[in-house]
């Protein structure tokens, strides 16, 4: 079946379910570049600062604002941005950033579990106009007469419509649930990384004061 037969098949329901389509593909290509940059590029940046940060803390800086697209590094700059903060004021601050993050890591989940709940209700919907069509066009006495192409239209209306939402809903849970799976990992890592992050603050800050205190 052609792409042109499938929508005059599909019903009116094939609009909305069109528009469904086009924009859960455009949100998926979004979300698969996203992640692929994410889980490309954040293990080597992050290896590489917390490596450099306890010799040369200045360098391990500049190398998170060069690869600022990067939540975790958005993270790790709020709290090494401050000005000579406390433990606790850097484990808040990173607390607070990777917060923050949450919104963009979870980007278009409410638009994914909405297209998957309402495609195949649409399906539903297409199936009881074509059956209605069907059924619209019997009468007594005329089974297998002239009204017979009607009654195949509604049939075809009904079964193309309901495979058309669930093909739809399927796809797209198929990707909600892979960058759902992605999102519960990244979470696990900025934890992760996190603690390491503030472990080594917390080594520097108790040097600095132990010098300052004995240069006093």
């Amino acid at each position: 079946m052609t792409a042109s037969k499938w929508f005059v098949a599909c019903g009116i329901v094939a609009w909305p379910l069109l528009a469904f389509s086009i924009v859960g593909l455009a949100l998926i290509v979004e979300r698969v570049v996203f992640w692929y940059r994410v889980n490309r590029r954040q293990r080597r940046v992050v290896r590489e600062v917390l490596k450099t940060y306890p010799y040369d803390p200045e360098a391990a800086l500049n190398w998170l604002k060069k690869n600022a697209d990067l939540p975790i590094a958005r993270i790790f700059l709020e709290g090494l941005e401050l000005n000579h903060p406390s433990p606790e004021k850097f484990r808040i601050a990173i607390e607070s950033a990777a917060q923050a993050e949450l919104p963009t890591l979870k980007r278009f989940s409410t638009v994914f579990d909405t297209i998957v709940a309402i495609a195949p209700l649409l399906g539903l919907l297409g199936t009881v106009l074509g059956l209605i069509t069907a059924f619209g066009s019997l009468t007594l006495g005329d089974v297998g007469g002239t009204k017979t192409a009607g009654v195949t239209a509604g049939i075809s209306e009904a079964l193309v419509s309901t495979a058309s939402g669930l093909v739809v809903a399927l796809f797209t849970l198929l990707f909600a649930n892979t960058f759902r799976g992605f999102y519960l990992r990244e979470i696990a890592r900025i934890q992760e990384y996190g603690g390491q992050m503030e472990l080594l603050y917390l080594e520097r800050y108790e040097k600095e004061e132990v010098s300052y205190a004995s240069s006093r």
